[in-house]
């Protein structure tokens, strides 16, 4: 996800950990949290996906794109979309774009994203915004949802950013349990993402590898992993992505995100409004390696481009997602 993510209202939050928590915000006085309580209001019924992402047989969602209202018609038309994701705080469940149901009758899968559950934050996350992305999956029927390893408020104060959670013995147990109040409360499993950062806590008790081993580990969610935002790490962090890959669980690897960013002073930008670079690719390939060489992940699974302003044309988005199957085959998947 881009480093200022839409749907998160925008303010100043703080950096500073809580007395004895190691966790940001903690001890932060509460307020009233943003956005409507939509829990279960106006939700179609109907059975959800019958794919199994649980386990180790989640299953190849194949290639997709993100749906975004500026490129609904695009996405509709575009050849060898297998599904989509959406931005469930830009969704209304009880009326969803025409072009969303139209693409669940060709059996195109839509994945709701969060970007505002702020699941790395001190606070328990907010029952309003839980009930909407659940609501957003029923809508759709969607086989999974998707969030970030991430938090973004502390008490009343909104980041407008995904803002990196410390990766310490303490904030573990505070996302861990987060994370399964989530999955309480949500229909269909839940797939976690590494963020794209712009700075790190000092301290820390373990990798980024390590870390998301852990986070899966203690509660069976599954992983999104986003070989963009490792470029953003390598890039601005030092961090070696061939480590975060050789520590990763790749069984509960449910899909991935392809984006393109640029950097200006040493520092990388995951933007989403520039092509997707030849780092990103190699990134992509050696990922497509790493599960060939796995014999707990039989299967790729599924890859999906960010595209979010500045849109090319038909062709230039088909061409970006040509490029991404072009990388995973040279992995040798």
């Amino acid at each position: 996800m881009t480093e200022g993510s839409g749907g998160v209202p925008g303010g100043a939050v703080t950096g500073g950990a809580g007395p004895g928590t190691g966790v940001p915000g903690a001890g932060v006085p509460g307020g009233a949290m943003c956005g409507a309580d939509v829990s279960g209001a106006g939700v179609p019924g109907g059975a959800m996906s019958d794919a199994d992402v649980s386990g180790t047989g989640v299953p190849g969602l194949g290639y997709g794109i993100g749906w975004r209202p500026e490129i609904d018609l695009t996405v509709e038309r575009l050849p060898g979309v297998d599904f989509v994701e959406v931005i469930a705080e830009g969704l209304a469940p009880a009326r969803l774009p025409a072009s969303l149901p139209a693409l669940r009758e060709r059996g195109v899968p839509a994945v709701p994203h969060g970007v505002s559950l702020s699941l790395g934050g001190a606070e328990r996350p907010d029952p309003g915004r839980l009930a909407h992305l659940a609501a957003c999956a029923q809508a759709l029927g969607a086989p999974l949802v998707s969030e970030h390893i991430a938090f973004t408020r502390a008490g009343e104060f909104e980041a407008g950013h995904l803002l990196p959670v410390p990766r310490t013995r303490d904030a573990l147990a505070v996302v861990t349990e987060n994370i399964r109040i989530a999955q309480d409360q949500l229909p269909v499993p839940l797939a976690l993402e590494n963020i794209a950062p712009l700075l790190a806590w000092p301290e820390e008790d373990f990798t980024e590898g390590e870390f998301l081993y852990e986070v899966a580990d203690r509660t069976g969610a599954l992983l999104l992993l986003d070989v963009a935002n490792l470029h953003t790490a390598r890039v601005n962090l030092g961090l070696d992505p061939a480590r975060v890959l050789a520590a990763l669980p790749l069984e509960r690897l449910a899909y991935v995100h392809v984006a393109g960013g640029v950097e200006r002073d040493g520092v990388w930008h995951d933007t989403h409004t520039h092509p997707v670079t030849e780092p990103v690719l190699a990134l992509l390939t050696d990922l497509a390696r790493h599960v060939g060489g796995s014999s707990s992940r039989p299967s790729f699974p599924g890859v999906l481009l960010e595209r979010d302003g500045a849109y090319p044309s038909d062709a230039g988005l088909a061409a970006e997602l040509a490029s991404i199957r072009q990388a995973v085959r040279a992995g040798g998947r």
